[in-house]
C-alpha cells in the first residue's frame, strides 16, 4: 500500500527547500540588525489561548481550528497563528520586565482546517515578528520598514503596502453603530454567518470572504472616519514616519484584519501575481492583548509572513541557484582516490562539494554537473595528479583558473572565481 500526504498538507523537497532556506536566512539576518531575538513556541496550546485572543466569532475559532481533547480531558488546539502563543509566553515568562522595546521573532508551522486551494494549506508556515512595550507610532513605522526590507532582500518586487487604523475601544462603538445602520436594510443579502454576527460582532462581516457578502458591503462607512483624537494623531504620525523612512504605501480605509485583538495600526502586503490569495504578509497593533492574558498593560505590534505565498513569487528567479559549489570529476581509479580525499578536505573549508566515486567518462560527468547545477567543476586525471595542478571551470560564466590540487588552494580559487562566501 502506498501512503500519501493528508489533504491540505505538503512535502517540501529539494531543490525548492533552498528557496525556503534563503527566505529564512535573509529574515534572520535582518531581524538581527533590528535587535529581534528568536523565540520557539509549542505548536499545541490550550484552546482558551486562541478563543480569548482571536475572538469567539472569528472564522478561525468557529470553523478552522484543529481542536481536540487530550488524554487528560483538556481541550487543546494546534496553533492557527503565532501572536496568541507568543503573548501567552510573554506573560508566562515575565518578559515584560526586560527593557522596552522587547523584540522577538519566530518561524514555524501553523494549522487551520479550511478548504485547500492555491497557496493555502491546512499546515502552513509563517515567519512572525513582535515588538513590545512601545506605544509610540515610530515603532509601527519601523516594523513595517523592516518587513519591507525583508521582502525586498528576499527578491520580491511589485508589492502593495496597505495601511489603515482600526481605531480603539473609545472610538470603535461609534463606528460599530454606523456600520450596523448601513448593513441593517441589506442584511437579507448576507450569508447566515454574517446575519448571526450582525448583533454579536458586526465588524466581522467586513472580513467575510463570501462573494455576495463582499458585494453587499460595498460602500460601507470607513473606520478612519470615526477615529478619536488619539487614534487620528497616532495614524497621522505613522504616515509621517513611513514617509520619512521612504516606505511606499497606500491608505486603505476598508482594510480589515480577521482577528479581534487588533487596535489602531493594521497593515497588509499584497501581490497581484497571486490571484485571489494575494496577501503575502500582514500585521497590526494589539495594545490590549497582554492585559487579557493577565499581564500588565503593554502595547505591542507585529506581523506574519506567509511562506507559501512568497515562495512562488521568487521561484523562477532562484531556479538555478541551488547546487554544489564544486563537482570533482575524476578520470581513472587513482583519480577517484584523490577526488574522494580532496572532497573531504574541501568540505572542511565549508564548501558544498560533490565527487564522483567512480571515474566514469568525462562526458557523463559533465552531464551530471549540468543536471545538479554545479557552480564549478575540476577534472582530475593522470596529468593533473602528476603535476599537482588542475583547472577549475566556472560553470556559470565559463572562466577557467589553474589551482594547486590541495583543499586550501582549491577553496581559495573557487571563492575568488565564484565569489562564494563562507556559509
Amino acid at each position: 500500500m502506498k501512503y500519501k500526504t493528508l489533504k491540505g498538507l505538503q512535502d517540501i523537497l529539494p531543490p525548492e527547500i533552498s528557496i525556503w532556506q534563503h527566505i529564512e536566512k535573509t529574515s534572520r539576518e535582518i531581524f538581527c540588525t533590528y535587535g529581534y531575538q528568536e523565540i520557539r513556541l509549542p505548536v499545541l496550546e490550550s484552546t482558551d489561548v486562541f478563543i480569548r485572543s482571536i475572538g469567539e466569532t472569528s472564522d478561525i475559532v468557529e470553523k478552522e481550528m484543529y481542536t481536540f481533547q487530550d488524554k487528560g480531558g483538556r481541550s487543546v488546539t494546534l496553533r492557527p497563528e503565532g501572536t496568541a502563543s507568543f503573548v501567552r509566553a510573554y506573560v508566562e515568562h515575565h518578559l515584560y520586565n526586560e527593557p522596552a522595546p522587547q523584540r522577538f521573532y519566530y518561524m514555524g508551522p501553523m494549522f487551520r482546517y479550511e478548504r485547500p486551494q492555491a497557496f493555502r494549506y491546512r499546515q502552513f508556515y509563517q515567519i512572525g515578528a513582535e515588538a513590545m512595550g512601545i506605544e509610540e507610532p515610530k515603532i509601527d513605522a519601523e516594523i513595517i520598514s523592516m518587513l519591507a526590507r525583508i521582502l525586498g532582500d528576499i527578491g520580491l518586487k511589485g508589492l502593495n503596502f496597505e495601511v489603515t487604523s482600526m481605531g480603539c475601544k473609545n472610538c470603535r462603538p461609534a463606528f460599530r453603530d454606523a456600520l450596523k445602520n448601513f448593513l441593517r436594510d441589506k442584511l437579507g443579502s448576507f450569508c447566515s454567518d454574517c446575519q448571526r454576527r450582525f448583533d454579536l460582532n458586526p465588524l466581522r462581516i467586513l472580513d467575510c470572504k463570501v462573494p455576495d457578502c463582499i458585494s453587499s458591503r460595498q460602500g460601507s462607512p470607513p473606520v478612519t472616519d470615526y477615529l478619536c483624537a488619539d487614534c487620528k494623531g497616532h495614524f497621522e504620525s505613522l504616515k509621517h514616519n513611513l514617509n520619512m523612512l521612504n516606505v511606499p504605501h497606500t491608505i486603505n480605509p476598508n482594510l480589515v484584519r480577521g482577528l479581534d485583538y487588533y487596535i489602531k495600526t493594521a497593515f497588509e502586503v499584497t501581490s497581484e501575481s497571486l490571484g485571489s490569495q494575494k496577501a503575502v504578509a500582514a500585521g497590526g497593533r494589539y495594545d490590549g492583548l497582554v492585559d487579557e492574558f493577565g499581564g500588565p498593560p503593554t502595547p505591542g505590534i507585529g506581523f506574519a509572513i506567509g511562506m507559501e505565498r512568497i515562495v512562488p513569487l521568487i521561484k523562477d528567479s532562484m531556479k538555478n541557484s541551488d547546487g554544489p559549489d564544486l563537482l570533482i570529476c575524476p578520470i581513472g581509479e587513482e583519480a577517484s582516490e584523490k577526488a574522494f580525499l580532496l572532497a573531504e578536505k574541501l568540505r572542511m573549508e565549508r564548501l558544498w562539494v560533490e565527487a564522483n566515486y567512480v571515474g566514469s567518462s568525462l562526458k557523463s560527468q559533465m552531464r551530471k554537473a549540468n543536471r545538479i547545477n554545479a557552480k564549478h567543476i575540476v577534472v582530475i586525471g593522470d596529468s593533473e595528479i602528476k603535476n599537482g595542478e588542475a583547472v577549475v571551470k566556472n560553470m556559470v560564466n565559463g572562466t577557467e583558473t589553474k589551482s594547486a590540487l590541495n583543499g586550501e588552494e582549491l577553496a581559495k580559487t573557487i571563492r575568488i572565481q565564484g565569489i562564494i562566501p563562507l556559509k
